[in-house]
Formats: structure tokens, C-alpha cells, sequence
């Protein structure tokens, strides 16, 4: 299977890269599903229901959050009404909406998808996510229920996202972390077969300090003093992920390739 991640879309500029950018990738690189993480593509702070139907109209076949799920307060109803919007297994038991679900693909396949919530240095103590993430694989194990699983790791330390994928090798055909929105340069192919990167990255304007416009983060660095609010950066945006093609059989990956489309990372695209 040709399985397409992209990292967090941030603002207006990353929304706009998914419309102009996806339904073409779909086509030119055959693929057969596409996971985007979308928690920052209204405002840079949660998801609307309105964008979210952007997203997944342009070609996105299942829509992850993040620790911002709720920031758009219509996504605390939306989410029950979209079966392919994802929110973090261990975010809260009372949250709305379920944090891992089996999808169709095409040919009779299925795709597992889950996120998780990491808890070193996140603003907020949440459930531990190395057995929330360990229930989801005990109950669909690869090469069996599922033809492929993707874990989307949403946090802050590249040492508990690099610990995830490790746990999940062999288990799960895809471990890549969001949250920092910056790329990082690790794809690889763990030992056990699971396809890994520590970050994807953003799609949003990386001119910007971490998708928001710099004028704003640059002042608080150097004064210590708000002044204003975050706006997300607007210029040309750039789809930052992860492809991956994994063995229907196995579930395992065979390929992987980190992705840079467009605005200021451009990079080749895959074969």
C-alpha cells in the first residue's frame, strides 16, 4: 500500500497547500491512503468542522488532532458527526470522539490509524500513552485485521516519540510524530519493519517561527513582553511528510521517504 502522512497544517497558507497540492499528489504518486494531521489548520489553534471538510475534500482520508483538538469549540459536535476525524487516545475520557478507528482502502484493505499524546513537557499531564497506543495494536495486529496501522505521536520530546516507535516495531507499519512543526531528518525503517520519523514537520509557511508570523515570537525571545497575538504566517506554504509503502501481507513497510512539496523546502518527489 502507498500510505501518505502529512504534518500539521497550520493557518490559511497550510490549508491552501492541502487544495493545491493533494488531489494532484493523489493521482501523480498513486496513492492508496492519505493521513493528514489538521489540529492547527484554523488560526494555528484547533480545527473547525468548516476546515475540516476542507481538508478531507481535497483528498485527506482521515484527519488526526492533537493536544489543540478542542480549541474550535464546534469540533466538540462536529467530531461525533466525522468518522474520519482522529482525537488522542489518552487526551481525556470524556472527550468526544474515538482515538484510533479502521478505515477502508482501496481493494478491500484496511488501515488502522491511532494518536496518541505524549506527556514529557506538554502543558498538561495526560494518560499514558505507551499502553492507551499497546491496547489499540493488541487488538488489531498486522498482517491479520488490518493490511497497514499508523501511530501518530503528538509531542513534544523527540526522546518519547524515537521510545514509541521502538515500542511499536514490528507492531505497527507507521510511527511518525507531530507536534513541533519542525521536519526532522530520520525517516528510516526501524529493525522490526515500522516506518519511522521523529517529526514530519508542518504544512503551513516555514518563513515563520514555527508556522506563526515572526514578528510577535521575536519579541517575546528578546523582551520577555506580549504584545500581540500569534498569527500564522502567510506565505507559500510547504506539505511536509512522510511516504510510505508497506507489504499488504506483512503489514511491514518497505519503503519510506521524508516529503517536501512546494513553497520553501521543495524537494523531489517520490518515484
Amino acid at each position: 500500500m502507498r500510505i501518505l502522512f502529512l504534518g500539521d497544517v497550520m493557518g490559511r497558507a497550510g490549508r491552501a497547500a492541502i487544495t493545491t497540492h493533494l488531489p494532484r499528489l493523489r493521482d501523480e504518486w498513486r496513492l492508496d491512503f492519505v493521513v493528514v494531521n489538521g489540529e492547527n489548520a484554523t488560526g494555528g489553534m484547533g480545527l473547525s468542522g468548516a476546515h475540516a471538510k476542507i481538508l478531507l475534500d481535497a483528498g485527506a482520508d482521515v484527519l488526526t488532532l492533537g493536544d489543540h483538538a478542542f480549541d474550535q469549540k464546534d469540533m466538540m459536535a462536529f467530531i461525533d458527526s466525522e468518522p474520519r476525524i482522529i482525537r488522542p487516545l489518552n487526551f481525556s475520557k470524556a472527550a468526544p470522539g474515538v482515538g484510533a478507528r479502521v478505515f477502508n482502502a482501496p481493494g478491500g484493505r484496511k488501515v488502522l490509524v491511532a494518536q496518541v499524546l505524549g506527556q514529557v513537557f506538554m502543558k498538561r499531564p495526560f494518560d499514558d500513552p505507551f499502553s492507551a497506543v499497546d491496547s489499540v495494536l493488541r487488538q488489531h495486529p498486522m498482517g491479520g485485521m488490518v493490511q497497514a496501522s499508523l501511530i501518530d505521536v503528538h509531542c513534544e520530546a523527540t526522546s518519547e516519540k524515537m521510545a514509541m516507535g521502538h515500542f511499536c516495531d514490528g507492531r505497527a507499519s507507521i510511527v511518525v510524530g507531530t507536534h513541533t512543526h519542525v521536519p526532522t531528518a530520520d525517516a528510516m525503517v526501524l529493525p522490526g519493519g515500522t516506518a519511522y520519523q521523529t517529526d514530519a514537520g508542518m504544512c503551513g509557511d516555514y518563513n515563520s517561527v514555527i508556522g506563526m508570523e515572526k514578528t510577535e515570537p521575536l519579541r517575546r525571545f528578546i523582551t520577555g513582553m506580549p504584545k500581540a497575538r500569534f498569527s500564522p504566517a502567510t506565505e507559500e506554504a510547504t506539505l511536509s511528510g512522510l511516504f510510505v509503502v508497506t507489504d499488504d501481507r506483512t503489514g511491514k513497510a518497505t519503503r519510506v521517504e521524508m516529503i517536501r512539496t512546494g513553497g520553501r523546502l521543495q524537494q523531489a518527489a517520490p518515484a
